[in-house]
């Protein structure tokens, strides 16, 4: 039995949204999952993480499928996980999201989906920790999450364009910034000011990525939360969102803790990329570009 998963990645926060808004990119991950019934683990890694990554059950991927066999109290056969990744390591496009999703959805799969989706995406966000990631992840769009008596409500919102598709413009600087540190330099408390700031733009950003309106989305799209801590410490980040408004771009922000960054258009422009790109070699930084679009789908599971 063979199966495949496609997991696509995401940016989370956007701008004001802090650990609260999530957007799916059409950047995928696709993993093939089949049994061997020799009771070993083979993770075979192709694309971005190759030589890097575990093939073996420390593999995240495979570590996730495993949780699934225990959490079902079944053992597990045996698999080979046949890895085609493109979405970075440690790049704020949640490559962690996408390998948890990926193990548990495969695995269930194999197992017959003893779990149905709600129950996998609640298991993937108590393991990953917050949903911003996961959540649209699994579900694809734009997803907003909060927590409700000890248990997380994600939900859907339209973000269909009325407009014109937006476009989205991904730099990212080759510099290691780990989610955790990124975390551990925030405030543990926040001014009612930066709560009001942050709240009343979350709104907006969610409405002009449901309208289609870039306009707005430039207004809106800043945060006193998160970005004031962050990205003085990525070399060249400040530097290349000034340039990526100067070229044009309707709004941009962290994505997700970084260090990439998220750039918003109504058509790919290359000058957009290309500018932040500039920005970061000035700073010493080599940087990739990524242009995408957002995906309206979530993960996908299909026997092959």
């Amino acid at each position: 039995m063979k199966v495949l998963v496609k997991v696509p990645a995401t940016t989370a926060n956007l701008g004001p949204g802090f650990d609260a808004l999530g957007l799916a990119l059409n950047l995928w991950n696709e993993t093939e999952f089949s049994t061997t019934n020799d009771g070993k683990i083979v993770v075979e890694v192709e694309g971005e993480g190759k030589g890097i990554l575990p093939i073996d059950e420390n593999n995240a991927v495979a570590s996730a499928a495993l949780q699934i066999y225990k959490q079902a109290e079944k053992p597990c056969p045996g698999l080979r996980i046949h890895c085609l990744n493109r979405v970075p390591l440690g790049s704020g496009l949640g490559s962690s999201s996408t390998a948890l999703l990926t193990g548990m959805l495969g695995a269930n799969a194999l197992l017959g989906n003893l779990l149905t989706d709600e129950e996998v995406l609640k298991l993937a966000i108590e393991t990953e920790g917050h949903p911003d990631n996961v959540a649209p992840a699994m579900l694809g769009g734009l997803v907003a999450s909060i927590v409700y008596e000890d248990r997380v409500i994600s939900l859907k919102l339209p973000a269909r364009a009325n407009r014109s598709p937006i476009h989205v413009t991904i730099v990212l600087p080759d510099f290691d910034f780990p989610t955790k540190q990124a975390r551990a330099i925030l405030p543990k408390q926040v001014e009612r000011k930066d709560a009001i700031y942050n709240i009343s733009r979350a709104i907006l950003v969610t409405e002009a990525l449901r309208t289609g309106d870039l306009d707005l989305l430039g207004k809106a799209m800043s945060d006193a939360l998160h970005q004031p801590y962050r990205i003085p410490l990525i070399p060249g980040a400040q530097a290349a969102m000034n340039a990526a408004r100067h070229a044009g771009t309707a709004a941009v922000a962290l994505s997700g803790a970084g260090p990439s960054l998220i750039a918003f258009s109504s058509k790919e422009d290359p000058a957009v990329g290309a500018a932040m790109k500039l920005a970061f070699a000035e700073a010493g930084l080599t940087a990739r570009i990524f242009e995408l679009s957002t995906s309206y789908e979530g993960a996908e599971v299909t026997f092959v």
